[in-house]
């Protein structure tokens, strides 16, 4: 028989699945009478009644779990499952509580230790493929520390340029024009911070956000700056905006080097920074890679695939 399983709508489910489908994968091995084919908020079984009765109370074990503590892993699965209840703290990895008191957490090993070489460097660089968490991890960072009153500010930024695209060339006003581009960072906001509250902190400068070219001239102190898509600053930008680092001010500088949408006669600015700075005291990078990938679990399957050489 097949039954169609429907998750909670308030399920994250990048979260519920796991990285590279891990967490379906787990569950499966331990539930191999039944065929499991699952798809955003939709799981079709397939086998005995009894069987799949089974799988569905472990399922929903896990479900609830993933629900309370915005995480889930291939050990808790299995302890939720022989009936135990997981030991280990959600706050071991907790990062600050978001909108509606969801759980900000690390939920890779490299998203930990930025969360750890935070504390030791004042400025640091995250470094690796889309969706591993570097931005939302970082945005996360500043945040918190705008919450502890440890800055004044918090100030995002991001260069203007990608796929070939100039300003100059989008329809609509500066505001208009620069929004697309600025976008993911308002999206992370979002996620921690009530609309209202987000509002009112962007209104009173507490909060900035803004291209790239707006930071010349200004000295950042009291405030946590995070460039993000730093890959597609020039050398001469990326210094310029390193030298803003102010009194009591920490700066993250986040980036893909696969995807460097620069003109080929330009070097990356954040590929030569860290080939210049890795050895200074008080700067840390840290390097993520697939297995900290945490989008759809597709996403790690598709950036493996890219990172192959295709054969002609």
């Amino acid at each position: 028989m097949d039954t169609l399983i429907e998750l909670n709508s308030n399920l994250d489910t990048p979260t519920f699945y796991g990285v590279n489908n891990r967490n379906m994968s787990t569950l499966k091995d331990q539930h191999p009478q039944v065929r499991v084919v699952a798809r955003g908020y939709q799981i079709k079984v397939s086998g005995s009644e009894k069987d799949i009765l089974r799988f569905e109370h472990n399922l929903r074990l896990c479900e609830a779990f993933c629900l309370q503590h915005n995480v889930l892993d291939e050990n808790r699965i299995l302890m939720l499952i022989h009936g135990e209840q997981p030991s280990e703290s959600i706050e071991d990895n907790l990062i600050l509580h978001g909108v509606n008191g969801r759980a900000i957490v690390a939920r890779s090993a490299n998203q930990q230790r930025l969360v750890e070489e935070y504390e030791n460097n004042d400025l640091l660089f995250a470094i690796g493929p889309a969706g591993s968490g570097k931005t939302y991890t970082a945005i996360a960072l500043a945040v918190r520390a705008l919450k502890n009153k440890e800055v004044r500010r918090i100030i995002l930024s991001r260069p203007a340029v990608e796929a070939g695209e100039k300003l100059g060339f989008l329809p609509g006003d500066m505001k208009e024009k620069i929004d697309p581009y600025l976008q993911p960072l308002y999206d992370a906001l979002q996620d921690m911070i009530p609309g209202v509250k987000l509002a009112e902190l962007m209104e009173k400068g507490t909060i900035q956000i803004a291209p790239l070219a707006f930071m010349r001239g200004r000295t950042l102190a009291d405030a946590i700056v995070i460039l993000d898509e730093a890959q597609n600053t020039t050398i001469p930008q990326l210094k310029m905006f390193l030298t803003r680092l102010g009194i009591h001010g920490k700066m993250i500088v986040t980036g893909d080097l696969t995807q460097i949408d620069l003109p080929a006669s330009q070097r990356s600015g954040l590929k030569d920074a860290i080939e210049r700075l890795s050895d200074i005291r008080g700067i840390s990078i840290v390097e993520f890679n697939q297995k900290d990938i945490v989008r759809h679990p597709l996403v790690g399957k598709i950036v493996t695939a890219y990172a192959k050489p295709v054969e002609d």
